[in-house]
């Protein structure tokens, strides 16, 4: 067609006439039909014709004029598979005076098979009954194709698929989501979802589904279904042109893989989270509360750590003792510490506890825990309170030392929270394993420790304490088990009515070093009482200390101060006169009676012990006034980690200017510098003397 009729007018130039309305639709209706390929029919149900226009004749593999405009026409292509079906479709579109949509095949004259796709209408006559059918038809062997090879590819597919209609029916399934919902394609296909899978309906499945549909957004998501299928699925769901298509894949496996890495990886954090607790404590009490509270964080509602009797610990009955409980509530926690002491004399009795300390397996009781520990205890208060707690589940688990039991975990879940799964269960048994070692050796820690200061205590002596004295003396080991240090202190009196204060430190953390801290100890004050008048000064005991650790091969270096305290001479009022010599040592220092603080400096100190049994001592001399205090002291006091001893020393002399402190009592003054300077885990021992003189009479 040319251009040139645009204006309504013949190529010649002659007017046309315009086309009606109705003429137009009807070109227009011609040329879509003629597009899309479609052939018509009309099928006059009185007279039995059949016509078909040119295009459905072509469809059908009729010459021109060759079709008998009858309905035998028609059925003799008619693929005799889908005779039958079809044919049944016609008649009830006729009988129903309705709608024929059906699709069938039909067989050329070659032998070739179509696809083709029909959609009519009936039409009633006078009498109501159906007189004509109209519709067309059109080839969808194209489609139909598409869709096989479109199925064949889904069918091979290791991935579920399926489709719903917009009425939430399934219209197609693939082989794996039969396998894997469990029901064949028939018993699938026309019904709805929510129907044959009930636990989806108000679940992740229904509500990502329903979006989708509405808005077209595709969506993707992992979701557990139920029984009867108990797995896990990874989803994925898009709007089509039907409906929607969802694809998914079975991951229980996947995901059992990756709760059990995780429950791996919570079971480490929490054993090493307890382990780091545990092991910053050298007190059972504290590492028992610890775990308890660990426990009830990650495993259960409420726990009880039970400890075997120790010398440490008070209230020990029939070898056990209640340490520590704790529960999730606070409000509850009370009553469980209440349950924890009142079950204490019943413990041995309790076959959960006997099967769990002599059989060193853990005893579990998954239902209704509660009612069958209350028939282990027997009436009475702790039977009442167990009434009160009513656990669901209980687990008690042996805490094994090096050597055997050394107490029992009890982990409790309240009503409603049973039973223990098989996850934690397995996570408390390592964590008992885990912690029955670290109160081991906690206890062992604390034993030996004990043992240690006993052997360390045993080398120092009482100090005296002369009428116009006053003595205090502190001694603390470093917090070390099993070791005696070096640091030593000494007071005592000499011959002439002075006294004299010692106070020194041996190299080494170990028992030779505290042998070597003895002897030196001994040999001093040895030296200091026999030697004769004159040559028993500060200076001379270093002296002759430095020679006798030569004499007898002392293979050590000790830092000592020697100081001595000579009583006012004569009948009128006269000062007392401090005497002292170091060697390598902390100054002393003195505080005044009006609460001036004084080191006792040098400009230089001496040499070591030793080191030169020649080695020059120089004494220093100070006059006292009554009320004074002289403090002696070892570096443990003002040096640590972190800390030099100048600031060390400077702390100390701080502490000792607060106003007020000079007024303590010498006692209370020297908790007061202990607990101020001393950490409750002291990296070194420490030794502390202090010497206040008598005030003066009013």
């Amino acid at each position: 067609m040319s251009n040139d009729v645009r204006d309504g007018s013949t190529p010649a130039g002659e007017p046309v006439s315009p086309l009606t309305d109705a003429e137009a639709r009807r070109v227009l209706s011609e040329l879509a039909v003629e597009a899309g390929g479609i052939g018509t029919f009309d099928w006059d149900l009185v007279t039995g014709r059949l016509l078909w226009d040119e295009r459905l004749v072509a469809m059908f593999g009729y010459e021109a004029g060759a079709f008998a405009e009858t309905i035998e026409g028609f059925t003799a292509r008619l693929h005799p598979e889908d005779a039958e079906r079809v044919g049944a479709q016609i008649a009830a579109a006729v009988g129903e005076v309705g709608i024929l949509d059906t699709e069938y095949r039909i067989v050329l004259p070659d032998g070739q098979v179509r696809f083709v796709g029909a959609r009519g209408r009936a039409l009633a006559g006078l009498d109501g009954r159906a007189a004509r059918l109209l519709g067309a038809a059109y080839d969808t062997t194209a489609r139909r194709e598409g869709q096989v090879q479109l199925e064949r590819v889904l069918e091979s597919m290791s991935t579920a698929f399926f489709t719903v209609d917009p009425d939430w029916r399934f219209t197609y399934v693939n082989g794996e989501a039969e396998r894997l919902l469990g029901l064949t394609r028939d018993e699938l296909v026309d019904e709805v979802v929510w129907d044959l899978f009930p636990a989806a309906v108000g679940s992740v499945f229904e509500t990502s589904y329903r979006r989708t549909m509405a808005t077209g957004e595709p969506t993707s998501f992992d979701a557990y279904y139920p029984a009867p299928l108990d797995a896990w699925y990874e989803v994925r769901a898009w709007r089509n042109l039907d409906g929607v298509a969802v694809s998914f894949l079975d991951i229980t496996a996947r995901r059992r893989l990756q709760e059990q890495a995780d429950q791996e990886a919570r079971r480490g954090r929490l054993l090493g989270h307890v382990m780091e607790q545990l092991l910053g404590t050298v007190d059972p009490g504290e590492a028992a509360a610890r775990l308890a509270r660990l426990l009830v964080a990650d495993l259960a509602d409420w726990a009880v750590v039970t400890l075997t009797g120790d010398e440490g610990i008070a209230g020990s009955r029939r070898g056990l003792v209640e340490v520590a409980s704790a529960h999730r509530d606070p409000a509850l926690s009370a009553l469980v510490q209440e349950y924890a002491v009142s079950r204490l004399p019943h413990l041995p009795d309790l076959t959960l506890v006997a099967g769990a300390m002599e059989g060193g397996e853990p005893q579990v009781i998954q239902h209704d825990a509660g009612a069958e520990v209350m028939r282990m205890l027997g009436p009475g208060p702790s039977r009442d309170l167990m009434a009160r707690l009513a656990p669901d589940a209980v687990v008690v688990l042996p805490l094994i030392g090096s050597t055997g039991a050394v107490g029992i975990l009890s982990l409790c879940l309240d009503a409603g929270h049973g039973p223990f799964p098989d996850d934690a269960l397995v996570t408390a048994t390592h964590v008992a394993g885990r912690a029955g070692l670290a109160l081991d050796n906690t206890r062992l820690y604390r034993q030996q420790r004990r043992l240690a200061e006993g052997l360390q205590r045993s080398l120092l002596t009482e100090p005296a304490q002369p009428e116009h004295l006053q003595v205090a003396v502190r001694y603390v080991a470093a917090a070390e088990s099993a070791q005696v240090g070096g640091d030593w202190y000494d007071f005592f009196r000499q011959a002439d009515g002075s006294s004299v204060i010692a106070i020194g430190d041996v190299l080494g953390h170990d028992t030779e070093a505290a042998a070597a801290m003895g002897q030196v100890r001994s040999m001093l004050r040895g030296i200091a009482l026999t030697g004769t008048a004159g040559s028993t000064g500060p200076a001379d005991v270093l002296r002759g200390l430095d020679r006798a650790m030569t004499s007898l091969d002392l293979s050590t270096t000790a830092t000592a101060v020697v100081a001595r305290l000579s009583p006012p001479a004569g009948p009128e009022p006269s000062p007392t006169v401090l005497t002292w010599a170091n060697a390598g040592h902390p100054p002393p220092l003195v505080v005044g009676a009006d609460g001036t603080v004084s080191p006792l400096a040098t400009p230089a100190n001496d040499l070591l012990l030793g080191v030169l049994p020649d080695a020059p001592r120089t004494e220093h001399t100070r006059a006292l006034t009554p009320g004074a205090t002289v403090l002696l002291y070892t570096d443990g006091l003002v040096e640590r980690r972190g800390q030099s001893i100048d600031d060390g020393l400077a702390r100390l002399e701080d502490l000792l200017a607060v106003p007020g402190t000079h007024l303590l009592g010498l006692e209370d003054l020297c908790d007061r510098v202990m607990s101020r300077l001393v950490d409750p885990t002291p990296q070194d021992d420490v030794a502390l003397v202090a010497v206040r003189l008598a005030a003066r009479a009013a």
